[in-house]
């Protein structure tokens, strides 16, 4: 709980230095490139467009709810889950491409994973936007319960940073965990109910399915915009992922404070 503590003061003390970093990151990252920022946007949308036409037309998948356009249902899990790849892969490298702050003694090396997970953000809050309008020209009128988003947005951030710190913090010590990562993110894009609906699992691996955070988060995004639930009534599901949360982020925390003394000899 200390650990905790610590690291929310830090995030107070040094929350101006974290949006500047992050809104930094963004414009490194396509300095020098003739459209710049828009790259950020292209591929994530070529993808979507891409899984959307193979699924609705190629597969011919059935609608999982006679009611709701396939597009729509695929779309709203789908979003989610490019903000979470993206905010944990910048994240397992960022001690690495932060190299020259890791290694002065004064500054708070363990803000660094959040300054990716901010910049992430920022990118999936115009993302939102997008999901809005295509809701709009389907003829969806969204209400308060699309407020929820915040709160399911925070639980993606909560959630991934503390993944941050258990593989930026390995990352400075076995390189080939991004590569292992990049594995990872993939298969849990598959196993995670994005494209499929959890109801074809069989009862015994049900499980598996509810004990994946990342389910959580994307139904909560389908119940926010599309069925209209609060989040107050998934008692079970809400308490399930912050346990698994809690123990991530406190797990996360741990070894990076364990192994921050020696990130500046391996550097």
């Amino acid at each position: 709980m200390a650990s905790i503590t610590n690291f929310t003061k830090d995030i107070i003390r040094n929350r101006r230095l974290i949006l500047s970093l992050a809104w930094n990151d963004i414009k490194t990252k396509y300095a020098g490139s003739y459209f710049g920022v828009v790259w950020a946007f292209v591929q994530p949308i070529m993808s979507i467009l891409v899984y959307w036409y193979v699924f609705q037309y190629g597969l011919k998948a059935m609608p999982v709810d006679d009611n709701v356009p396939f597009a729509i249902w695929f779309i709203t899990g789908l979003i989610p889950w490019f903000y979470f790849s993206e905010a944990l892969s910048s994240a397992t490298n960022s001690f690495y491409e932060y190299s020259y702050l890791v290694k002065k003694i004064v500054f708070k090396i363990s803000i660094l994973p959040l300054v990716k997970v901010i910049s992430a953000i920022f990118i999936h809050i115009v993302f939102v936007g997008f999901l809005v309008i295509i809701f709009l020209l389907y003829g969806y009128k969204l209400n308060f319960y699309a407020l929820q988003i915040i709160y399911y947005s925070f639980c993606m951030s909560v959630l991934v940073t503390g993944l941050s710190f258990v593989t930026s913090a390995l990352m400075v010590f076995f390189k080939d965990l991004g590569q292992i990562i990049s594995i990872f993110l993939q298969l849990g894009m598959w196993t995670t109910p994005i494209m499929w609906s959890y109801k074809i699992v069989l009862p015994q691996y049900q499980w598996f399915i509810d004990w994946n955070p990342m389910f959580y988060v994307v139904e909560g995004y389908r119940k926010s915009l599309i069925y209209h639930q609060s989040f107050f009534t998934q008692t079970t599901e809400l308490q399930r992922f912050w346990l698994i949360t809690g123990i991530v982020f406190l797990a996360g925390l741990i070894i990076f404070k364990r192994l921050k003394p020696h990130f500046s000899e391996v550097l």
